[in-house]
């Protein structure tokens, strides 16, 4: 594959990412509301909306070449923000008896998936023209 058809797939895989799971934040929010830090004030679903619409608002500055290099930025700080609802999940799933062990796996092994999803997006923003 060529560099300009892997720039691409890069980035639609990345826009495609953040759309879906921005979409599923508002369609079926629940999953996301038991995974906010129970440390954070106020209510779980208004975290929720807030990082469905941001993830949104991040997939469409992807999806757009003149605020692509930006896009790459602040979805690497996406991503970075959203680190500590995946401790959480990891955290709850290890902790319940009930968790059936692929939950158990997915929530252990999405931890170090945030630092390629980082580098990815910190790399469509070094290559937005």
């Amino acid at each position: 594959m060529d560099d300009t058809r892997a720039r691409q797939r890069r980035r639609y895989l990345l826009t495609a990412l953040l759309f879906g799971s921005g979409v599923l934040h508002f369609a079926a929010p629940k999953p996301f509301d038991s995974i906010v830090p129970r440390a954070l004030p106020g209510r779980a679903r208004t975290y929720t909306y807030w990082s469905g619409a941001a993830e949104l608002g991040v997939a469409t500055a992807l999806a757009i070449p003149r605020t692509r290099r930006l896009g790459g930025r602040l979805a690497a700080l996406l991503f970075i923000a959203v680190f500590p609802a995946n401790v959480q999940f990891t955290a709850d799933s290890l902790r319940n008896p009930k968790a059936s062990l692929p939950v158990k796996l997915v929530s252990v092994l999405r931890l170090p998936l945030q630092a390629p999803l980082v580098t990815q997006a910190l790399r469509v923003s070094r290559d937005a023209s």
